[in-house]
């Protein structure tokens, strides 16, 4: 059995998985698993909606279609900066091109990175595809509870041999899953994420952008200002 340091080192979005199917108690355990993350005032705000077989095919379908067609709805809320700046600016960069240049494709390959990104929209083949949602009168605090129960899953997973990709392409069609999944209207789909065994065979797994070293994002204090 892997160590915690292994399972959170080693983790990283995979995008191609094996037809290999999920069996369903093995899902029910890790959401239960990661059920445990911290909350405030544990208000445990999260709900997941987990799509298999027919269904999931369905989604898949209609959104790979709509993808092709540009026809994206416009988020519900702003995952990503507005406006970019440095050092994001050059991280996002780094962390595309990086990704592209793994499957040799390049800056003038459009249709290439079209192709590659719609593959988000089939849950990169995964077996299971998994849509989270929260109510809307939560605030910032509970999102932040997300954050951590999203990082438990992803972490949990890894034990049973399980790999997933979180995944915010899936707010561009909020209002397809909200219609098709029936998620309640005073809920708002947080992100998606794709959950199965990976292919080891598949360059893509290969890719794994660079970290910063703790030094760049940690200052210990030793003594105060006045």
């Amino acid at each position: 059995m892997m160590t915690v340091e292994e399972a959170v080192t080693g983790r990283r979005s995979i995008r191609a998985f094996l037809p290999k199917p999920v069996p369903r108690e093995l899902i029910e355990r890790v959401l239960r698993i990661a059920g445990r993350a911290p909350s405030g005032s544990n208000v445990q705000p999260w709900h997941v909606w987990v799509l298999q077989g027919a269904a999931r095919d369905e989604i898949v379908a209609e959104a790979v279609a709509r993808y092709d067609r540009n026809e994206l709805a416009q988020r519900e809320y702003d995952y990503y900066p507005v406006k970019w700046r440095e050092p994001y600016l050059a991280r996002r960069r780094a962390c595309g091109w990086g990704l592209y240049g793994t499957l040799g494709i390049g800056r003038a390959d459009k249709s290439k990175m079209h192709a590659q990104h719609a593959r988000n929209y089939a849950f990169f083949d995964a077996p299971v595809g998994l849509i989270f949602s929260i109510d809307r009168d939560l605030g910032r605090g509970s999102w932040l509870d997300y954050g951590m129960f999203l990082e438990a899953i992803m972490v949990a997973a890894r034990q049973f041999g399980l790999e997933t990709c979180p995944q915010a392409a899936w707010l561009s069609f909020h209002d397809l899953l909200q219609r098709r999944l029936g998620i309640p209207p005073d809920q708002t789909v947080v992100c998606g994420m794709s959950l199965g065994y990976p292919d080891a065979g598949e360059k893509v797994n290969t890719f794994t952008p660079e970290r910063m070293k703790v030094e760049e994002f940690v200052t210990f204090v030793e003594e105060l200002k006045d």
